[in-house]
């Protein structure tokens, strides 16, 4: 199958939060053309909201592979659903098989949402990044497209019960590309290596610090 073409089970979910985020959202969406329409690429996200994967995912007209907490898979229904969405199971205590499993999906041209804050904002401030992000970047070969999300913490946040119409936005940055340090990283030494992962950790979460919103027409 096209790891960039969505299945039916896939097109259902993303017309269904497209028309969401349109009508009660009242979303914007930038440059989403930004993101390569076929082949590997890591798209890597602040995090705010439950509202976020589906969001940054539904600006996109290729399907993406999206991380879930491996614990979803014990259900029939839901692990029925999230392999057809592509999901990638992760343990929450952050183990190598995780990993493994995001690399693997890589490795069959998949476009997979991640978030290196590791978690979601309480206040709407970036929080610090998670320095297995850059051994994940430079174990692969994708293109990282840093990515920007607005209003998901007002509208459906830790503390929001219920989603509020708040308007969303989601905004995507020019691709990072990373092939000198990759390079790098072949030869250098455990020092230098692990300081190249927080490098391009620092890297990435910078480029989506210094993003701002459109303004609102």
């Amino acid at each position: 199958m096209n790891a960039n073409r969505m299945n039916f089970v896939y097109w259902l979910g993303w017309s269904f939060f497209r028309l969401m985020y349109a009508t009660y959202f009242r979303w914007r969406v930038f440059y989403p053309e930004r993101v390569p329409v076929e082949g590997a690429v890591l798209i890597a996200s602040n995090h705010a909201s439950f509202l976020d994967p589906p969001l940054i995912g539904c600006g996109l007209k290729r399907q993406c592979a999206f991380l879930a907490r491996e614990s979803l898979f014990r259900f029939r229904f839901t692990r029925w659903l999230l392999t057809h969405w592509q999901a990638v199971p992760i343990d929450r205590g952050g183990g190598s098989a995780g990993m493994k499993r995001i690399l693997e999906a890589l490795s069959l041209g998949r476009a997979v949402i991640m978030f290196p804050e590791g978690t979601r904002t309480r206040d709407g401030s970036l929080l610090p990044v998670r320095s297995g992000v850059g051994l994940l970047v430079i174990k692969s070969t994708a293109p990282v497209v840093p990515v920007r999300v607005w209003g998901t913490l007002a509208a459906y946040g830790r503390n929001v019960p219920f989603p509020k119409p708040v308007r969303v936005m989601v905004k995507y940055a020019e691709p990072m590309r990373f092939e000198a340090l990759r390079a790098e990283a072949k030869t250098c030494s455990k020092d230098r290596l692990k300081e190249i992962y927080q490098q391009v950790a620092d890297e990435i979460m910078a480029a989506i610090a210094k993003m701002e919103p459109v303004a609102d027409e």
